[in-house]
């Protein structure tokens, strides 16, 4: 799963245009909202086009785990990793 969570950290530099922060400089497990990496809503939704692009997953707004689902990279791991076995 190191890939999968080097190939989330490039994708949220580049779709956020993240200019001070490098994909390396993400800690997997830190929060990536709040006090964490400081992402907002705005950003939230670019990232979910980013990901569905990128790995073809399917995001609902309906999903009780949503919120779950992008606390940190590593969940956004886990999400995409389970939805891409299915």
């Amino acid at each position: 799963m190191p890939e999968l969570e080097s190939a989330i950290k490039a994708l949220i530099v580049e779709a956020l245009q993240l200019e001070d922060i490098r994909p390396e400089d993400i800690d997997s497990e830190a929060p990536l909202f709040g006090e964490g990496l400081g992402l907002d809503s705005i950003d939230a939704l670019e990232l979910g086009v980013a990901l569905k692009k990128r790995f073809g997953i399917t995001l609902s707004s309906n999903d009780p785990a949503i919120k779950d689902h992008f606390r940190s990279v590593s969940s956004l791991a886990h999400l995409i990793a389970n939805q891409q076995k299915a």
